[in-house]
């Protein structure tokens, strides 16, 4: 019998996720030493701290998720393979298949699609060259509505393709991203906005257009708003595992406080060799698959 969601957003409960340890995506201190600089890690993560960050990340999904898909090693693909929400898009039709918009991780999409279709997911297409797209540019509203960023991961043509993957039951949203301050540093969707429940996103407003927060307020989405202190430390990168449950970067204390303050409970992680170094924070880590 073949996998899907029963939920299409980014705040239910999850029921399969997938993931990519450190072990299995940085491997050893010699494949960091290749790879940190080209791939503009902001400087060379620990190998040993950065399995000790991730032991204390997959504890807090053991304990949220129902069934986790663990990826395999990966000594062909580069260490932004820990990244593990970027090669697949979910939908109601089935799996995506990314074209990534970083070439170095073109090989990544179809490798995970491959144990995904193992583990009984259908694939309803692939996003073909020159369309690029990453699962980080793609967010769920709801079974009917959907936003993506259009940006320097994310393009036109990927756009184009996706609607028709998707089809008219899904209005999908384009929001014009910024460029980044150099054309290889990662700059997604989800870095300004993190849906925590059906009526509440984090978000970062100075990267939004107004459009897309009127649109989102035409939905009944209400905001809690990130400053730029907090925005530098990743702190509008929340990920949701259940309505108003999030796991989030631990020393933002200010963003936890205004969520918090919105009934949400809150778990925290340190990410400083697996999240900071990378610029991918917990949303990235993960590829929610199911949702309940």
């Amino acid at each position: 019998m073949e996998k899907i969601s029963q939920k299409f957003n980014e705040y239910s409960s999850f029921k399969e996720v997938a993931i990519r340890s450190a072990k299995n995506s940085f491997i050893n201190s010699n494949k960091l030493d290749n790879e940190w600089k080209k791939l503009r890690f902001h400087s060379k993560p620990d190998f040993e701290d950065a399995i000790n960050e991730y032991s204390e990340f997959e504890d807090i999904i053991i304990n949220s998720a129902q069934d986790i898909i663990y990826l395999p090693e990966a000594n062909d693909l580069t260490i932004d393979s820990i990244y593990a929400r970027d090669s697949i898009l979910v939908s109601p039709k089935g799996l995506i298949i990314c074209n990534m918009g970083r070439e170095s991780r073109t090989s990544e999409a179809l490798a995970c699609a491959e144990v995904y279709k193992s583990k009984g997911y259908k694939i309803a297409g692939k996003i073909e060259p020159p369309g690029t797209i990453e699962g980080g540019d793609f967010i769920w509203i709801d079974s009917n509505h959907a936003a993506v960023g259009l940006g320097p991961r994310t393009n036109q043509e990927g756009i184009n393709q996706l609607k028709k993957i998707l089809g008219d039951d899904v209005h999908l949203e384009i929001v014009e991203l910024p460029e980044p301050n150099h054309p290889e540093d990662v700059l997604h969707l989800m870095s300004i906005i993190s849906p925590i429940d059906n009526d509440l996103s984090l978000i970062y407003r100075n990267f939004m257009p107004i459009s897309f927060i009127r649109w989102l307020e035409n939905l009944n989405m209400k905001f809690v708003e990130i400053s730029d202190t907090e925005y530098d430390k990743m702190g509008c990168n929340v990920l949701a595992y259940a309505p108003r449950s999030v796991i989030m970067l631990d020393d933002i204390s200010s963003v936890r406080i205004k969520l918090e303050n919105e009934g949400c409970t809150v778990k925290t992680y340190k990410g400083n060799e697996i999240s900071r170094k990378g610029e991918g924070g917990p949303t990235c880590l993960i590829r929610p698959l199911t949702r309940v």
